[in-house]
């Protein structure tokens, strides 16, 4: 038992990582396509998808040392991290070593997104689909539970929920940006327009100088300025007179 530990910790990682990778690029797709409309879900939702993210990074790292601990086959920092280098099924163990290249790829500039331009790091994090599809194809060539009937029905099933996610999100166009321009034009013209009401309501109330005429308006001017009078009361030696403009 002591001898297969690894062996049975490499598969167990494995398995786990290849969820973790479809939760995370399903989940990243939902939210792309904007699936789920509920008022700050899409927040909720996007940090779910990198918590997924840096889980399968640490399920890799799991799996990688539990091959290399594992007397079975010889799995060094060679036959880990260069192409056709293992001896032991060295095409599908490749496809492995490929999709790790692209989840330390696509996690990488996950961390410095806001450093990156907008398009560039969208291009880069659709390396998420190849990440998955090479992931698939290691975990049913190199691995030993395909054969298992639960775990076959499983990955169809998973990958067909990928595979939907992906189709819907590459139909659904994307948002203008003049869109986004019009929506921002539209929210400074509103701030600069509570900042103008500010400042009038600031003069009105201003205190009065002693010994100076002061003008107040009325509620009615300040909702319609252009057609209603102006009131004003001028206070000379403690008298009031009232007359209207």
């Amino acid at each position: 038992m002591t001898a297969q530990i690894w062996w049975f910790a490499s598969r167990a990682s494995g398995l786990v990582l290849w969820l973790l990778l479809a939760a995370s690029v399903g989940w990243g797709l939902a939210v792309a396509a904007r699936l789920v409309r509920r008022k700050g879900l899409p927040a909720w939702m996007l940090d779910l998808h990198k918590h997924l993210g840096t889980l399968s990074i640490a399920f890799t790292a799991a799996h990688l040392f539990a091959l290399w601990a594992d007397s079975y086959t010889t799995f060094g920092w060679r036959e880990l991290f260069v192409p056709m280098a293992s001896e032991w099924k060295p095409g599908p163990v490749t496809w492995g070593i490929v999709a790790f290249y692209l989840l330390v790829i696509v996690q990488a500039t996950s961390l410095v997104m806001k450093k990156l331009p907008r398009k560039v790091w969208h291009t880069i994090h659709l390396l998420s689909l190849p990440l998955f599809v090479a992931g698939t194809v290691h975990g049913i060539l190199a691995g030993t539970d395909w054969s298992n009937p639960a775990v076959r029905w499983a990955t169809i099933l998973v990958t067909s929920a990928v595979i939907w996610f992906a189709t819907f999100r590459l139909a659904k166009p994307e948002r203008s940006p003049a869109g986004g321009d019009r929506m921002a034009a539209v929210k400074a013209a509103r701030d600069a327009q509570a900042r103008s009401a500010s400042a009038s309501v600031g003069e009105v109330l201003r205190p009065p100088t002693p010994g100076t005429a002061t003008t107040f308006a009325t509620p009615e001017t300040l909702k319609v300025p252009a057609q209603a009078a102006t009131r004003t009361t001028e206070f000379w030696n403690g008298e009031a007179r009232n007359s209207t403009n």
